[in-house]
């Protein structure tokens, strides 16, 4: 899990984890949880005597959610309002080329195949030749190109949702460990 030092305005320093941002502005002091929702945790004092209370306890807050909830993605959802075609995210076409030595022009779509970790990777689903090029098989490739993409986002989400939950329990450990150090 990331962590980032904070100072706040009393000139106290902590080390913060992703997903857990300082508000302090007036009359409000605290560390606000932005994972599965927000929830605001008070310092429930205008010194800021109670950060390191509140801090510890948006934490703990942040292990639970990491625990039960699935992990939000950054994966684009919805097509952008540039794109000029009507295909779903993550998918384009048809692409219309010649092959090297061919006479004869084939049309594929191609799906971005998202990897946790890894650079995306593009894959084609071929449509037909220039001669061969229906409605159907334009629609047939596309619900195989939706599928592809799907599954390619299940495990993509799949994959983030282990690695931030290992990432807490590796928090949660530590944690503990020095608790008992310190005792």
């Amino acid at each position: 899990m990331k962590f980032r030092t904070v100072v706040i305005f009393t000139g106290q320093v902590f080390q913060v984890p992703q997903c857990v941002q300082r508000i302090d502005h007036r009359a409000t002091h605290g560390w606000q949880l932005r994972y599965g929702g927000t929830k605001l945790f008070s310092d429930h004092s205008n010194d800021g005597s109670g950060a390191a209370q509140a801090l510890e306890q948006a934490t703990r807050e942040l292990l639970r959610r990491i625990a039960t909830l699935p992990a939000p993605t950054r994966l684009q959802r919805r097509p952008s309002q540039n794109k000029s075609s009507n295909l779903p995210a993550g998918i384009s076409g048809p692409v219309v080329r010649v092959r090297q030595g061919g006479k004869v022009r084939d049309c594929s779509l191609a799906v971005l195949i998202p990897r946790f970790g890894a650079p995306p990777t593009r894959r084609t689903i071929y449509i037909g030749t220039e001669n061969t090029y229906t409605v159907e098989r334009f629609e047939a490739a596309l619900a195989r190109a939706v599928a592809m993409r799907s599954a390619a986002e299940l495990a993509y989400q799949r994959a983030e949702t282990r690695a931030r939950r290992a990432a807490a329990l590796a928090l949660k450990k530590a944690r503990r460990e020095s608790v008992q150090a310190s005792a």
